[in-house]
C-alpha cells in the first residue's frame, strides 16, 4: 500500500487493514515507520470525519448526522421502517435495537460501537 492522504471512507478501510497487516512492526524499521504514519493518517481522518461531538450518547451522535454529516430525519426514518420511529428514537421515547443499529452503521458508515451505548434520558 502506497502511503496516501485518507479522503474517503474506502481509504480509511484500506488503511486499516494495512495496519493489521503491519501491527507489530519494530521500531525503527521501515515497516515501524509506515505503521507510525498510517496511525497518525487514520487518527487526522477520523478526527475530521467524527469530530469529537458528545459521542457518549447515541442520539446526539444522530443529531450530529443529521446536522453536520448531511442525513436527514426522512432518512433516517427509511432506515428505521417509519417517520414515527425515527421520530420516537430522536426524541428519546425509543430505544434502539440492534436491527436498528446495524441498518444505521451500514448506512452511515458510523461505528456500532458508538450506537451501542445508554441514551441519556429527556430533560
Amino acid at each position: 500500500m502506497d502511503i496516501r492522504p485518507i479522503r474517503n471512507d474506502d481509504d480509511h478501510m484500506a488503511a486499516l487493514r494495512e495496519i493489521e497487516r503491519l501491527w507489530g512492526a519494530a521500531t525503527g524499521t521501515d515497516d515501524g515507520d509506515k505503521l507510525d504514519v498510517l496511525a497518525t493518517l487514520v487518527e487526522k481522518y477520523e478526527e475530521t470525519r467524527w469530530p469529537s461531538v458528545d459521542a457518549s450518547d447515541p442520539v446526539d451522535l444522530l443529531n450530529y448526522a443529521i446536522d453536520e454529516l448531511g442525513h436527514t430525519q426522512a432518512e433516517l426514518a427509511e432506515l428505521l421502517g417509519s417517520r414515527s420511529r425515527a421520530s420516537e428514537l430522536l426524541n428519546r421515547r425509543r430505544l434502539l435495537t440492534v436491527e436498528m443499529i446495524h441498518k444505521i452503521s451500514e448506512a452511515w458508515k458510523i461505528p456500532a460501537d458508538l450506537l451501542v451505548r445508554p441514551i441519556r434520558s429527556a430533560a
